[in-house]
């Protein structure tokens, strides 16, 4: 095992994340010992990627889970699956690279996607999401400084064409009539980790329709779950767990759903992929307990 990093090398874990302390005693390196390790994780930015491994040269049998939003959109040109379990766990099972959603995707798609396979969406589709501090990667922090978001809430990304390219992508693959726009407005707010993210869409169907939807389609996911009462971040919080909550409103279909985007929304599903790829009991080191109860 090696933990690669251009600005810590030669640091202990311990010096940069120090939940780690007691953990583990390993050093971030600057050296490259791919024939030692199964599996690589990269944890870099937009274009990160698709720079690296054309800078150096992994061994094909090695298996890449890639966090950055490089390989997410299917093309000729790569191989990478898609990595939503609850969407192509099969494919990801059979997989050598695996692209992981990004976390705003993730919460979204999570509370869309049996809608899509039981053809139930209409039209125009709403999402206004919020996501804590730690939404922003760590080159990104800047934009809005600890001191600055402390009691404070700001706008993050306004129609973002990438999330919703990427969660079009799988809807179109299960309700291919699916036409209308996602308008998707994501926000930073004063608290440190999860996405709670609200859906608002027309829906002809019936409460107990929808709900039969999500319980279906859920209904052999590890960590997804329909819940029948209103929900809350602190239920998700250090969890690998995506809960969902739908309600009627006349005619309009509100959907709530929460992750834990450091997890669920990161590095918890790149593990939960990792272990579908090796033949591993899907929630092999993620029964997690929130951190709220």
């Amino acid at each position: 095992m090696f933990v690669n990093s251009e600005r810590a090398a030669g640091k202990l874990l311990t010096d940069v994340h120090g939940g780690l302390y007691g953990e583990t005693d390993l050093y971030f390196t600057d050296e490259l010992p791919f024939d030692a390790v199964d599996v690589v994780f990269f944890c870099l930015p937009k274009g990160g990627s698709v720079a690296f491994q054309q800078a150096h040269y992994i061994p094909a049998d090695v298996r890449i889970i890639d966090l950055t939003p490089d390989f997410r959109m299917e093309a000729d040109e790569n191989d990478f699956v898609y990595g939503l379990p609850e969407l192509n766990r099969l494919q990801i099972m059979n997989a050598l690279h695996v692209a992981n959603p990004g976390c705003f995707a993730t919460c979204i798609q999570l509370g869309l996607l049996p809608l899509a396979e039981a053809g139930l969406l209409r039209g125009e589709v709403m999402v206004n999401a919020i996501s804590g501090a730690t939404g922003a990667e760590i080159r990104n922090a800047d934009d809005m400084p600890c001191g600055q978001i402390t009691g404070n809430m700001c706008l993050y990304k306004a129609f973002d064409g990438d999330e919703v390219a990427e969660i079009n992508q799988s809807l179109h693959g299960l309700q291919p009539t699916f036409a209308s726009e996602i308008n998707f407005l994501s926000y930073r707010a004063d608290f440190a980790r999860g996405v709670f993210a609200t859906i608002v869409t027309g829906c002809t169907a019936s409460l107990e329709e929808v709900e039969a939807a999500f319980r279906e389609f859920y209904g052999e996911a590890s960590f997804t779950h329909y819940v029948g009462r209103a929900i809350d971040l602190k239920q998700v919080i250090n969890t690998n767990k995506c809960l969902i909550h739908a309600e009627c409103h006349a005619d309009k279909l509100l959907i709530t759903v929460c992750i834990d985007n450091l997890l669920k929304g990161a590095s918890g599903q790149a593990v939960q992929n990792m272990n579908l790829m090796f033949g591993l009991e899907e929630n092999t080191g993620l029964m997690l307990k929130a951190l709220g109860y």
